[in-house]
């Protein structure tokens, strides 16, 4: 087994704690009592790449939950995919509806796909995972099938509840379905933007760091983490930038970790670190 995959099962997360890591881009590790859930791991080896794999996909192990927010390489890797479905045969594999086809094609079992759109959710031993639409520049519902091509999730279990918000946009209503959920414990946002000659190479964007600090200053999360900024030189974020902003224009309010690649990230339901 993979080294850091060993040290994330030999990591206590009892009943009131998580712990995170962040694996790049828009990739995080979460582990609640003995359950590991993996989003948006992009596990596959590219020379654009400017940070290695969290791990390579064949050494993958003890994952319970394969999660991908919507169907780009850096999200949804089917590379891999296709490979944890031989390797971990138990693993389920939770993903926007729209895209089961392709998830069953990467050899995914129908018994293990948990396929979701905008307001549902489903149960995974004791924790839950709620979905809402993620406008990743464009909502693009299907008007035939109402399916959504893109989704942040809610991760609840353990006492805590966790948002990923996937690759997106800020839309109308968004915030308002946030808070229905209930306090946020942690928030991993992108901020890479987008702008004009992104869009033109088919390079669609997300919030700009100054969005995605408004929405964790009117979210109010206990713990708020940029991501999707550090993978390919060609579509970067700033970090730095979101964490200055933030402190500038909600001074005390939220507090702001940019944690280093695979560094355990302690959450507790009663305090905001241990």
């Amino acid at each position: 087994m993979n080294d850091f995959l060993q040290s994330v099962l030999n990591t206590p997360a009892p009943y009131g704690t998580a712990v995170l890591w962040r694996l790049g881009q828009m990739g995080l590790l979460v582990k609640m009592g003995d359950a590991v859930l993996c989003v948006d791991c992009y596990a596959a080896e590219n020379p654009d790449r400017l940070v290695p794999p969290p791990f390579p996909a064949e050494e993958a192990a003890g994952v319970t939950v394969f999660l991908g927010t919507h169907d780009h390489a850096d999200h949804m890797d089917h590379p891999s995919w296709q490979v944890w479905a031989k390797k971990c045969p138990k693993a389920l594999f939770v993903f926007p509806e729209a895209h089961h086809a392709s998830v069953l094609s990467d050899g995914v079992s129908e018994k293990n796909c948990r396929g979701l759109n905008d307001g549902e959710s489903c149960q995974i031993g004791e924790i839950t995972v709620r979905a809402i639409a993620a406008a990743h520049e464009f909502l693009n519902r299907d008007p035939e099938t109402g399916l959504y091509p893109s989704l942040q999730y809610i991760i609840e279990g353990n006492g805590l509840r966790i948002y990923h918000a996937g690759d997106t946009l800020r839309y109308e209503g968004m915030l308002k379905k946030l808070q229905d959920f209930g306090p946020i414990d942690a928030a991993f946002l992108p901020i890479n933007g987008r702008d004009g000659a992104r869009y033109r190479r088919n390079c669609i964007g997300n919030m700009t760091f100054q969005e995605a600090a408004d929405l964790a200053g009117e979210l109010q999360p206990r713990l708020v983490i940029p991501g999707h900024w550090d993978m390919f030189a060609d579509n970067p974020g700033d970090p730095a930038a979101f964490a200055d902003y933030l402190d500038a224009k909600y001074p005390g309010q939220v507090p702001c970790m940019l944690p280093k690649r695979l560094e355990p990230i302690r959450l507790s339901a009663r305090e905001q670190l241990w």
